[in-house]
């Protein structure tokens, strides 16, 4: 499907509303992709936390659709606010864009988001993901940040859809071995891949109700 402006369904407002207030000189989509407001040292972490909450849960079901239809920076926007809010209605709607990989980087917070939702509908929808593009040595999509969800997911579930991605030699190991410099690399470890989630995860639950 192409993108639509938001201007042109009547929705012009929420890119400077969502996307691109500003934090310590950066953007929030950009905060958000690079994950800052995790580490303990951000001066804006408070600041920018309160709004990111306050802002998923008042943001409307319209305003997320007219996000989601947009570019890169707005589809990652919208999948954190739909993650931290935890709005399971649009379950099908992120899983098909992930499914999809249609723009960049956005796919890392559609994993959050699954991951948030915490169920077997969710899980099979990063098993799926896995299952098509863990194949393709040669893309270098949300690999990392599905997997690392779906490790979460199994041990919240107590399943093992990961277990045959994981195993020596597997799907993981092909993928990663197919660049060099990744080889051995600790950060594309799944262990470290779970631990990225994990943290995310925990951040959210800390400032939302259960």
């Amino acid at each position: 499907m192409p993108s639509q402006r938001p201007e042109e369904i009547g929705h012009g407002h929420v890119v400077e509303s969502y996307v691109t207030r500003m934090y310590g000189g950066l953007p929030r989509y950009l905060v958000l992709n690079g994950g800052r407001f995790l580490g303990p040292r951000w001066w804006h972490t408070t600041r920018f936390t309160r709004h990111l909450i306050a802002d998923a849960a008042a943001i409307t079901d319209e305003e997320l659709e007219a996000l989601l239809g947009y570019e890169w920076r707005s589809r990652l926007t919208a999948g954190w606010l739909i993650g931290v809010d935890r709005r399971e209605r649009f379950r099908t709607r992120i899983g098909d864009l992930l499914l999809a990989s249609e723009v960049c980087y956005s796919g890392g917070a559609y994993c959050f988001a699954l991951a948030r939702f915490g169920t077997h509908a969710d899980a099979e929808i990063l098993t799926a993901y896995l299952d098509r593009y863990l194949p393709r040595t040669d893309l270098r999509y949300d690999q990392p940040t599905a997997l690392g969800a779906l490790l979460r997911l199994d041990a919240h579930l107590g399943t093992h859809h990961a277990d045959r991605f994981i195993r020596p030699d597997g799907l993981w190991d092909e993928w990663v071995n197919a660049l060099p410099h990744l080889r051995d690399h600790p950060a594309h470890a799944p262990a470290e891949q779970r631990r990225s989630t994990d943290l995310q995860c925990d951040f959210a639950d800390g400032w939302t109700r259960p």
